[in-house]
């Protein structure tokens, strides 16, 4: 259903009973609060869903985060937008009754950008995440603890948005804060792979979110 009146236009479903656990849903540059949704029931069906529309509009394309070009991120909005986010994601679970360790992100693209922000700025909030397709942001952020938090990474092997070095960057920079970082690459460019699907569905079978924090 549409929740409207709050600060991101979104997208609630409560998680069934044998599936207690919740995915946060953020799309990529151009998507919306509906588009990850198949993804969704495509890796873990019957988990609950939170799914935000990004609030920046490029060019008509709804985004999480400004970008001054292709691949040039504006660091200090994905730090504040970043926060405005967390606070909405906090006020959903409060309001759902929604445990934080029971809360997966799940981001493509820009999306997977800004679930790095929630990771790194705000990590109280998030069990773990599974990344598709990355940017490594910034190396200027204070180190807070994720100690067991798992984290899967999906790259493209042929992606030409995001440079090779980008995946280990990001797996460095949430090892050094102690998450468990799995690293996979697929035979793809940007957009997804049916194989993107089979590996996360594979990788959450095993890392769901603990369903008695």
């Amino acid at each position: 259903m549409i929740v409207k009146g709050t600060q991101f236009q979104h997208v609630y479903q409560p998680a069934i009973e044998a599936r207690p656990y919740h995915l946060l849903l953020l799309h990529g540059t151009g998507g919306n609060e509906y588009d990850m949704v198949p993804l969704a029931d495509a890796i873990a069906p019957g988990a609950g869903i939170i799914s935000p529309r990004g609030q920046v509009i490029e060019q008509g394309a709804p985004r999480f985060f400004r970008r001054f070009a292709e691949g040039v991120l504006d660091i200090e909005d994905w730090r504040e937008r970043s926060q405005v986010l967390a606070d909405f994601v906090a006020s959903i679970c409060a309001e759902h009754g929604i445990a934080p360790k029971t809360l997966l992100a799940v981001g493509y693209s820009n999306g997977a950008n800004i679930a790095q922000g929630l990771l790194l700025l705000r990590p109280e909030l998030l069990g773990g995440a599974i990344l598709f397709r990355p940017m490594f942001i910034t190396d200027d952020i204070a180190v807070k603890d994720i100690s067991g938090r798992p984290i899967l990474l999906l790259g493209g092997s042929n992606d030409p948005m995001i440079s090779s070095e980008d995946l280990p960057r990001i797996a460095q920079q949430l090892q050094k804060r102690a998450a468990l970082v799995t690293v996979k690459t697929v035979r793809a460019s940007h957009g997804l792979v049916p194989d993107d699907i089979i590996l996360a569905r594979q990788w959450l079978a095993n890392n769901a979110p603990d369903k008695t924090c």
